[in-house]
């Protein structure tokens, strides 16, 4: 009765955090840096981010979710236990229920540890949500009623679709290609064909500067440091948003074959109001430039991206919360 109800976005790439009559109060990455002699953690969020690439050989610098699943149970918990206390100011005598995201068609083992190392990291009850249903309620989608609303949630880990009525999710399918994966084609797209070494903070860096799903009207540029392959000594090479584009042509096949078997197992009267309505862009991925484009122009379906693609997640996950007595009809395991 008196904890506090937080909503959590546990994303491979960012942390959201969501606390009722709040808002979004922290939005950190999901990076941690160990001491490696003594498994300790050095610091988490920014701060772990900032030494990504730069740290000598007696810190590491992990992820501990890989793909949207936990790959470091410990890591996780512990990164899980800092974000918690850091979202409401410490754990007073009262424990926060907490909502957490997981990516559709996560296994039962790996629903088990995600509530487990929310419940080891101080909260009193933990729940899970989809995460492109969390991403519905967060975009204020009509899922409760008997019309198909379709999304897309863009990832750091994974791409999911899923088409939703009366609350559940009709059809939905997952690939675990996301943001990251798109960072690693730039990075190899790169080393092909300058013969340079960039590292993921550089390559998403290029993503977010001049990325685009489709050509652009007016031509980007970018100047990138790396290390020259052949010479092994530092290198700047200027880079446009064509050759970006053409980085990106495989993960983003991928993208538009989720969203394509989706589409073809999606009932026809679903599919009718889907076609009127449109598809709804969440995550960070949304924001590459004419992604929506893109998808439209592959699928026929109007696409556009929703308001603040990047918080949705952690809003829905808030809502479902103060929904919960709702989706738990529809939502099994909710």
């Amino acid at each position: 009765m008196f904890g506090k109800k937080l909503g959590i976005d546990l994303g491979t790439v960012n942390v959201l955090v969501h606390v009722q009559g709040r808002g979004i109060v922290l939005q950190e990455p999901s990076v941690v840096a160990i001491s490696v002699d003594e498994y300790a953690i050095r610091a988490v969020g920014e701060e772990a981010k900032a030494m990504l690439g730069r740290t000598p050989d007696v810190i590491e610098v992990v992820r501990p979710l890989r793909d949207g699943v936990i790959a470091d149970y410990q890591v996780t918990r512990r990164m899980l236990e800092y974000f918690i206390r850091k979202a409401v100011g410490g754990l007073g005598l009262f424990k926060p229920r907490v909502m957490i995201s997981v990516p559709y068609g996560v296994t039962s083992v790996e629903k088990r540890a995600v509530r487990k190392a929310a419940m080891e990291a101080g909260a009193s009850r933990a729940h899970l949500i989809p995460e492109p249903l969390a991403g519905a309620l967060g975009a204020d989608l009509p899922i409760g009623t008997p019309a198909g609303t379709m999304v897309v949630d863009l990832g750091g880990g994974a791409t999911e679709a899923a088409v939703f009525a009366m609350n559940g999710i009709v059809v939905a399918n997952s690939v675990r290609v996301g943001g990251l994966r798109m960072d690693e084609a730039i990075a190899a797209y790169v080393r092909r064909k300058f013969n340079l070494m960039i590292g993921q903070p550089t390559a998403e860096a290029i993503k977010i500067g001049i990325g685009s799903a489709l050509s652009l009207d007016e031509e980007l540029e970018m100047e990138v440091q790396g290390r020259d392959q052949v010479a092994g000594l530092p290198r700047v090479i200027t880079i446009n948003s064509e050759e970006v584009t053409e980085a990106l042509s495989e993960p983003l096949a991928a993208v538009l074959s989720v969203i394509r078997s989706v589409l073809e197992r999606t009932p026809p009267e679903l599919s009718a109001d889907i076609m009127n309505r449109g598809m709804v862009l969440l995550g960070g991925g949304a924001l590459l430039r004419r992604l929506d484009e893109l998808i439209a122009r592959e699928t026929g379906v109007p696409t556009y991206a929703a308001n603040a693609p990047i918080a949705c997640v952690a809003l829905g996950a808030g809502q479902a919360l103060e929904q919960y007595d709702i989706l738990r009809r529809s939502v099994p395991g909710l």
